[in-house]
């Protein structure tokens, strides 16, 4: 076989680096646009802070500072040609005759606000907090350590899930002791008598008992519901309230009392204390949009994206390269590093400009097609909306819009909302109009908000009611609905 050569045409697509750093940058929400930030500032000694506030703005004409084509400029093969090709004039000298100042501001955001901050939460996390309860037992050092190591065991929600066994050959391999199971249990009761109520327990039933017996002197209903988590759980979780009535002969206003009890105590201690309190953690909203008077006006959230521009020193050592007379190679080499950091640069502060554009563009569009929502809070309001609607607006790529709705929230006069949260498909009425399927959401959610909780409906009436209403739905698919709104079946919804 013989070997041959021959030329060959391919039409490829390629992101440029560009486009992938972009794509990258749109997924960062605005509470960890900050770090990404940092971060390139620790790896481009290029790029700095703007921190004397310059009133020089970022215009389109900076974007011609630099040649966009120059992408191999990132991977110079140190040839002669690649040390000729340095055109200091682009990096040191502006269309006047002046130092060029290429640096990132925020147009969108009011003066007003300049001085607004983000908040920045500090707090005891949940292990730390049970751990400064450890400290006022009295504990020789063995002990202590046991301890420390359930505590360390101990998951998000404050419930101790790992078998004595697994626990005591941790405690071998890691700490050289060699502990007895009753030893690990007699710590672990001591444990459950930390704050809050409930911590430790193995599972749910033994968590909701920890908390009934910090109550016991509150009276005989306390007593009832120990004997009722403690011999007819199951039943009680099925709602089966009729069999707990009969056997242990109570009373309709006794096992009322009981019931609410119960239904008054945490299922989750660990989960609303410190760090680990997640449902309760700060939002930082990247939009916000406020009615003025019946006109809409959207500005992005950016204070938490520093001012950046290029060094000042770096550009001051490309000066003095231009000003000397004396060119070596070495000195070539250095210029040819400077110049790559200020692209890098530049390209970012580029980079988070684009971001900013299109985060604009994609929010001013939402804000456009649900501002019958945006102006009234009212849910039923909606129109139906896919990423496909956005994208044919605003001209970007589907993709591009899905990156920019994940993970972000616009702050509203009636709330704080996800942009997928404005995102559904539509739904057919009787008439034949296409309404959101957010809006048959929302008045199955009022339905059953305001039926009878002794006798909660069905399925199959909830289905009848919504297509009384014109809406043409399937039992199924209100079933769907209910269990994406996170509501439980009739039969468990059943109150006394």
């Amino acid at each position: 076989m013989s070997l041959s050569q021959s030329l060959q045409q391919k039409l490829l697509q390629k992101l440029s680096p560009q486009q992938i750093q972009l794509m990258k940058l749109l997924q960062v929400p605005t509470a960890n646009l900050e770090e990404r930030i940092k971060e390139e500032l620790e790896e481009n000694p290029a790029l700095e802070l703007d921190e004397q506030g310059h009133e020089d703005e970022y215009g389109d004409d900076m974007r011609d500072e630099f040649d966009n084509s120059a992408e191999d400029d990132m991977d110079p093969d140190g040839s002669a040609d690649e040390y000729d090709n340095v055109d200091i004039s682009d990096y040191v000298m502006d269309d006047d005759g002046e130092i060029a100042d290429y640096k990132m501001r925020d147009d969108n955001y009011p003066e007003m606000d300049d001085q607004k901050v983000i908040p920045i939460r500090v707090e005891t996390s949940f292990h730390d907090l049970l751990l400064d309860q450890l400290g006022m037992l009295e504990l020789d050092e063995r002990r202590y350590k046991i301890a420390e190591q359930i505590v360390g065991s101990l998951d998000d929600d404050g419930y101790l899930r790992r078998e004595l066994t697994s626990i005591a050959d941790d405690l071998a391999f890691r700490q050289g002791l060699t502990v007895a199971e009753k030893e690990i249990e007699a710590l672990i009761q001591q444990i459950q008598q930390f704050d809050p109520p409930g911590i430790g327990a193995r599972d749910l039933q033994e968590c909701l008992l920890l908390q009934l017996k910090r109550k016991l002197s509150e009276g005989a209903a306390v007593d009832l519901a120990m004997q009722i988590l403690s011999k007819y759980f199951d039943e009680f979780t099925k709602k089966h309230y009729e069999k707990i009535q009969r056997s242990m002969n109570l009373s309709d206003d006794q096992l009322k009392e009981v019931i609410n009890q119960i239904i008054r105590l945490n299922p989750k201690p660990g989960g609303n204390v410190g760090e680990i309190n997640k449902a309760e953690s700060y939002i930082v909203p990247d939009f916000f949009v406020i009615n003025n008077n019946g006109k809409l006006e959207l500005t992005l959230n950016a204070k938490n994206a520093p001012d950046l521009r290029i060094s000042e020193g770096y550009r001051d050592m490309l000066k003095d390269y231009d000003r000397g007379s004396k060119k070596d190679k070495r000195q070539k080499e250095a210029v040819l590093f400077i110049k790559q950091k200020i692209d890098a640069a530049k390209w970012f502060i580029d980079m988070i400009k684009q971001r900013q554009e299109t985060l604009i563009n994609t929010m001013g569009a939402i804000m456009k097609h649900q501002q019958e929502f945006f102006l009234t809070g009212d849910e039923t309001s909606m129109k139906p909306m896919i990423l496909k609607d956005i994208a044919e607006i605003t001209g970007l790529d589907i993709s591009t819009v899905s990156r920019v709705a994940n993970s972000k929230f616009v702050q509203t006069e009636f709330g704080t909302y996800r942009l997928k949260f404005f995102f559904s498909e539509s739904l057919s009425t009787d008439s034949g109009e296409e309404v959101s399927t957010r809006e048959v959401k929302k008045i199955l959610s009022d339905i059953i908000e305001s039926e009878d909780k002794r006798k909660p409906l069905s399925d199959e009436v909830l289905t009848e009611m919504l297509q009384e209403k014109g809406y043409n739905i399937a039992r199924r698919t209100v079933a769907k609905y209910r269990e994406q709104l996170n509501i439980p079946v009739a039969r468990l919804r059943k109150e006394l």
